[in-house]
């Protein structure tokens, strides 16, 4: 699995502009209901339910949140670079400006587990992200998410 098998040109958000975590979650659900035709409230909710156990702010400016649904039958990502950074309530205590949210199928397990590690391993990568914070249209962001290159960075 690649990241561009999760993302698509459409799900790539270059310029969010939110000052919650709760508001950057509906925006980026309303996002992945489109793509995923499923309701926002649904997804929202799922999202919600998931921040309860624990933050999904990961540190170093990182958000990746994620949930599971019925019914759908493919993993799904959206992408969000914010036009101001928001308090995540991160384990770094760092604001967040870079959003990857993953929905899976209820039944992913395994594909769900692999799908966050890809998304964790590319976003860990400083250069990576600094090159992300430094683009501003969905095409640049998309290509620095799906190229070869970042895709198997540490």
């Amino acid at each position: 699995m690649e990241i561009a098998d999760l993302v698509s040109l459409d799900t790539v958000v270059p310029n969010l502009k939110v000052s919650s975590k709760k508001q950057a979650l509906f925006e980026l659900s309303e996002v992945a209901a489109r793509v995923i035709g499923e309701s926002e409230r649904v997804i929202f909710d799922v999202l919600l339910e998931r921040e309860r156990l624990g933050t999904t702010g990961v540190g170093q400016g990182v958000a990746i949140p994620h949930g599971k649904l019925p019914n759908i039958d493919r993993l799904y990502g959206v992408f969000a670079r914010l036009a101001t950074p928001i308090d995540f309530d991160s384990i770094d205590e760092q604001p967040v400006d870079l959003i990857f949210l993953l929905i899976a199928p209820e039944a992913a397990g395994a594909d769900h587990l692999k799908a966050l590690a890809k998304i964790s391993r590319l976003l860990r990568n400083k250069q990576v992200c600094d090159k992300i914070r430094g683009s501003d249209s969905a095409d640049a962001i998309y290509a620095l998410l799906t190229e070869p290159a970042a895709s198997h960075a540490a």
